[in-house]
């Protein structure tokens, strides 16, 4: 994975500062200001497969200020991730849905404080195999008509006539992924609706695999996904009733790939943040959200978003008491 542009990260981390209310300077050198006091420890995070590429990211380019703190991403899924997160296993539960309200409870139950971050947007995408030539666009109708609960469509001729007589084979996310609940939620009318006969994986490069091996194949998952295997696949456009549209940085920004473009999360656990090492990476990610989400080939926040992710950074430290 591409490190991005080193310079231009180095003078961004002193933002971090500002972010913490400290000095009103908006540059440093490295190894100055808070990259000066060397940190170690372990930071733990799981939850979405989504997500986990983006918070690698994050965590190769904070190794190049603090080598000794070890940041491990795990990929358990969203609802995996928030049941390691709730039961006080990890400091931080990436995830490609919001925190249902069962796992909120789990985590309140257990005393465990935290704050939802958007980090960055990610247009969902639906993949078909490179030498598909009749799908370039599908209404959202049409992808109901083959994912919802009892569909029995085997065909892509069944979809749409027009189409050949080419057999369906379906690859998608797990029941544990946030992305299974996304999709089957603005696609099928309720989250967790879906027809059973496919093939799911937790595992966004099983899919990828998946449809790459199969002409009639159809799946999908996050867009950094495809833009890793853009020589392997073809992105559906969407029809939500306004025209086709792709899914890219600008649509899934202005709101325009409907409805599959949508925010990425973290929660970091405010009990954490009392370890400088939990609090520098949570800092290091906020102050540099945007050029860790393109290092990571994700969209990064709008103005507004962003603004969120700041307040929400200083309500979590005010929750550690820090």
């Amino acid at each position: 994975m591409s490190k991005g542009t080193r310079t231009a990260l180095a003078v961004a981390s002193a933002l971090v500062l500002a972010a913490c209310g400290g000095a009103n300077q908006t540059s440093a050198e490295p190894g100055t200001a808070q990259s000066a006091k060397e940190l170690s420890g372990d930071v733990k995070v799981d939850g979405s497969s989504t997500v986990a590429p983006l918070s690698t990211a994050a965590a190769e380019l904070f190794a190049e200020q603090q080598a000794k703190v070890r940041v491990t991403v795990g990929t358990s899924g969203t609802g995996g991730g928030f049941e390691k997160f709730c039961n006080g296993e990890t400091d931080i539960s990436n995830a490609s849905r919001p925190i249902k309200d069962e796992e909120k409870t789990a985590c309140q139950a257990k005393g465990i404080a935290y704050e939802e971050f958007s980090v960055a947007n990610d247009a969902l995408t639906v993949v078909v195999h490179k030498d598909n030539t009749w799908a370039g666009c599908l209404t959202v109708e049409q992808l109901k008509k083959i994912w919802e609960p009892g569909s029995k469509v085997n065909n892509w001729n069944q979809v749409d006539a027009k189409f050949p007589s080419e057999p369906l084979k379906l690859f998608g996310a797990g029941t544990d992924s946030g992305t299974f609940d996304y999709f089957t939620d603005v696609i099928n009318g309720e989250e967790g609706k879906s027809r059973t006969d496919y093939s799911p994986s937790e595992d966004d490069n099983v899919t990828v695999q998946g449809v790459a091996g199969s002409k009639g194949g159809l799946g999908y998952f996050g867009f950094s996904y495809f833009e890793e295997n853009a020589g392997k696949l073809k992105a559906v456009q969407i029809d939500s009733g306004g025209g086709c549209v792709g899914p890219s940085v600008q649509a899934a920004q202005d709101g325009t790939y409907k409805p599959l473009s949508r925010p990425l999360f973290i929660y970091p656990k405010a009990a954490s943040l009392k370890r400088p090492e939990v609090l520098a990476f949570v800092e290091y990610f906020v102050a540099n959200h945007t050029q860790i989400a393109e290092d990571a080939k994700f969209i990064p926040l709008n103005p507004q978003q962003e603004t969120e992710l700041k307040a929400d950074l200083d309500k979590l430290k005010a929750q550690a008491g820090g």
